[in-house]
């Protein structure tokens, strides 16, 4: 999720990191919400009985891009409908504009779902579907022929994609990113922290600042991003990762956070560590100052989204200090490197456009925690969402 004032270059920022991944292709969809979407159909589309020509599938432009997605980086199928996939691929963003315009509980509430199901093991991939292969059987010789073609599967290139559909159904494609806007203001629903759980949360206006002295020439840009091909992390995975070969290091330090959280409805489960542990893979820290910036992002990103409420629910300790300033001294002590580094860490999502060989930038989370303490002190209520 993409958060933060309106303006800042969400959706904007979206739609280029389709064209940085494949200039010229059709690998971005923008999808405006709407208010009244309450169910999964919206999205993914439904069987409709009414006309003379029996049961149809109504299919969406989301569906469609699905799809899409899947041909792209689908190579062969098997006889029982399991997909092979190339050996590389593009990622194909679907961009869900103003997202929490509805709930987003109710109508994405499918895919949340079948979300946990994705698993890579080597290069095979599985997903549960989203679109049965029940519902497919609902259709006629006819209405199949005609969903078919609407999915654009027509070609007889596509023939074997469309058998494996019609044996194990429609499953979320390895290559889909998924990215919705956020703006918090009186005409927009919140979060169940299922979403939030299930979700990275980029705070725009901390990851991306706008800079007006910038304007007509940028010092920076985006980093590139992709899909990922990893889903659970084992001891294999870390150990040419230098700053933490076992992972030992980034256990404990979720430990330590999570026993602050303990007894609080922001507590963290497994899911968190694994997600953890799969960033300090993916930018595969060399130092300790580079280690700790994972940390730094990974809180801004998965934790302190789920901090919210007034303070009875944020509670106080003896020293009378609120969950947020507790968790603030508490990073400080454990980003001893970065303060050591003169607050300065390296930053992971933007790169330099003035020859600047490594990006960085300062601390995230314990500024933001200390913003979140002020408005608890001056409102008596706190949230992270700007």
């Amino acid at each position: 999720m993409l958060a933060g004032i309106s303006g800042t270059g969400k959706t904007r920022f979206v739609r280029k990191q389709a064209e940085a991944a494949a200039a010229g292709r059709a690998n971005y969809c923008h999808v405006a919400v709407r208010p009244d979407w309450h169910e999964p159909s919206d999205l993914l589309g439904y069987v409709s009985r009414i006309g003379a020509d029996g049961a149809r599938y109504v299919v969406t432009d989301v569906l469609r891009f699905m799809v899409r997605a899947w041909a792209d980086i689908a190579e062969s199928a098997d006889a029982d409908g399991h997909i092979a996939l190339q050996t590389t691929g593009v990622p194909f963003w679907l961009c869900l504009d103003e997202m929490n315009l509805a709930p987003v509980e109710q109508y994405f509430a499918d895919f949340l779902s079948v979300l946990e199901t994705r698993q890579w093991e080597g290069r095979d991939y599985t997903c549960d579907p989203l679109l049965k292969p029940d519902i497919l059987r609902q259709l006629d010789a006819v209405g199949r022929q005609t969903l078919r073609d609407d999915l654009g599967l027509a070609a007889d290139a596509h023939t074997f994609l469309w058998e494996a559909f019609t044996t194990q159904g429609i499953g979320i494609p390895p290559n889909l990113m998924v990215a919705g806007t956020v703006n918090m203001d009186e005409t927009t629903h919140g979060f169940s922290r299922k979403v939030i759980d299930r979700a990275f949360t980029f705070d725009f206006g901390v990851f991306f600042p706008n800079d007006y002295d910038r304007f007509f020439t940028p010092a920076t840009t985006f980093r590139t991003l992709t899909y990922a091909e990893l889903t659970q992390v084992s001891r294999e995975d870390l150990q040419t990762v230098t700053a933490d070969p076992d992972g030992s290091r980034s256990i404990a330090f979720l430990k330590t956070v999570n026993a602050l959280l303990k007894n609080t409805p922001f507590e963290l489960a497994y899911r968190a560590l694994n997600e953890l542990l799969l960033a300090v893979v993916c930018f595969h820290p060399e130092s300790d100052v580079a280690l700790q910036a994972v940390w730094d992002d990974f809180l801004m990103a998965k934790v302190l989204p789920r901090i919210e409420g007034d303070s009875d629910k944020l509670g106080t300790d003896a020293d009378g200090k609120a969950l947020p300033e507790r968790l603030a001294l508490l990073l400080e002590m454990a980003f001893s490197a970065i303060n050591g580094a003169g607050k300065s860490r390296p930053d992971w999502f933007n790169v330099s456009l003035t020859g600047e060989a490594n990006m960085m930038t300062e601390c995230r989370s314990v500024p933001k925690l200390r913003q979140m303490q002020q408005r608890l002190d001056a409102q008596g209520f706190t949230a992270f969402w700007p």
